[in-house]
């Protein structure tokens, strides 16, 4: 699988710069505990950087990608790939993660690998001093890589049901449904880093300003019109449904998304396609909004 589809299939979790959940920091406790080391982390191999879902015994919420020992770990994903001495590793020997003071000595990750073979991150645990696993502490590390993949799919398939509920409800709710199919857009609004946000801010402050977001662009949606603005759960984006061939209305909603922006001091992603027939199925309208979104992603990314 090449790094365009590896990215797409870890933007599609929502996982990356997610909100806390205490799940995943039960995983890093446990690995840590279990291999017997002072650092553990759910990481994420996104773009140019190494982002943590969860950690322990480490500070930094991500570290730039050409320093994380994990982007060499999901290069064979079936394989836990172990660093016994850091230094003596020509590899990592340069890495500043390495030569810090108290810096990174041992590394031994397990890729979480999708159903669909693509290895998005790792579940790893680090030492500042040379060692190995033993046969048990690998399967153990092994098997909660395998528990990790296991709640992201969960999750997802979470989100995935309450977005259909909520997409096919703003289907109900569009004009005249019963007398004419209607075309209709897709548009999702993005709270870029949300996690960071939550940590400035507080988890219920930023709750509150996503409330707040919620009822912004609903008010900016035509009264009458049946358009409809819906939160997802677990992750910071707003998926708005917009019925008709008039573009003023999306227009309104990315001028109100861009005034509530700039006054709360937030960025804002918003990504939108438009129905290719009356009757077209919501999801495979969204999928397509999803697509943009990632495109827009990795156009940032390389500027």
């Amino acid at each position: 699988m090449d790094e365009t589809q590896r990215q797409r299939e870890l933007d599609r979790y929502r996982v990356v710069d997610s909100l806390p959940d205490e799940a995943y920091d039960d995983i890093v406790r446990l690995a840590a505990a279990v291999c017997g080391t002072p650092t553990a982390l759910v990481s994420m191999i996104d773009r140019g950087r190494q982002w943590f879902k969860a950690r322990t015994g480490f500070d930094r919420p991500e570290t730039p990608r050409d320093e994380a020992f994990c982007d060499h770990a999901i290069r064979a994903p079936q394989q836990l790939f172990e660093v016994r001495d850091a230094r003596g590793d020509t590899r990592f020997a340069a890495n500043p993660l390495v030569t810090a003071v108290d810096g990174v000595r041992f590394y031994a990750g397990m890729p979480l690998v999708t159903p669909a073979g693509a290895a998005i991150g790792t579940v790893c645990v680090l030492d500042r001093v040379p060692r190995a696993l033993d046969s048990a502490q690998r399967a153990s590390l092994s098997a909660l890589a395998r528990l990790t993949m296991n709640l992201i799919e969960g999750r997802q398939r979470e989100r995935d049901l309450e977005r259909q509920l909520k997409l096919a409800r703003g289907i109900e709710d569009a004009p005249d449904v019963a007398a004419r199919p209607l075309h209709c857009t897709v548009a999702i609004f993005e709270v870029r880093g949300a996690a960071a946000e939550a940590a400035r801010r507080g988890e219920r402050a930023f709750e509150r300003l996503l409330h707040d977001f919620t009822l912004a662009l609903e008010s900016a949606t035509p009264p009458g019109s049946g358009d409809s603005v819906n939160r997802v759960s677990g992750c910071a984006e707003l998926v708005a449904v917009l019925h008709g061939e008039d573009d003023r209305p999306l227009e309104a909603l990315r001028r109100r998304a861009d005034e509530f922006a700039q006054q709360h001091g937030i960025g804002v992603l918003c990504a939108a396609s438009r129905s290719h027939t009356p009757d077209e199925v919501l999801e495979r309208i969204f999928l397509r909004a999803d697509d943009e979104r990632t495109r827009f992603k990795n156009a940032a990314a390389a500027a």
